[in-house]
């Protein structure tokens, strides 16, 4: 908060700012790990599979979408909603 004790935009983008980095390292670190498991899946051409396959493209996909989501979207949406409510009061 601001030093005189009020919560404005500034203060309301730099917490968010600190609430994404604090995300960011163990987000990262969960996708990177999911992502290097599966990608032999994705790349092997041995028996089996045609059937792994089909069940590691969508965790791949919503692995990255997810990063993407939890770093990116989510932030900005709280954002803007917050700025309407400190604009409004």
């Amino acid at each position: 908060m601001a030093s005189g004790g009020e919560f404005t935009i500034d203060t309301l983008h730099q917490a968010v700012m600190e609430g994404a980095l604090l995300r960011l390292r163990p987000k990262v670190m969960t996708v990177a790990t999911v992502v290097a498991g599966l990608l032999p899946i994705m790349w092997s051409t041995h028996t089996g599979a045609e059937v792994m396959k089909p069940l590691a493209t969508p965790v791949l996909g919503g692995m990255v979408s997810s990063l993407l989501h939890v770093l990116i979207v989510t932030p900005v949406i709280f954002t803007t909603f917050r700025e309407r409510q400190l604009r409004r009061g």
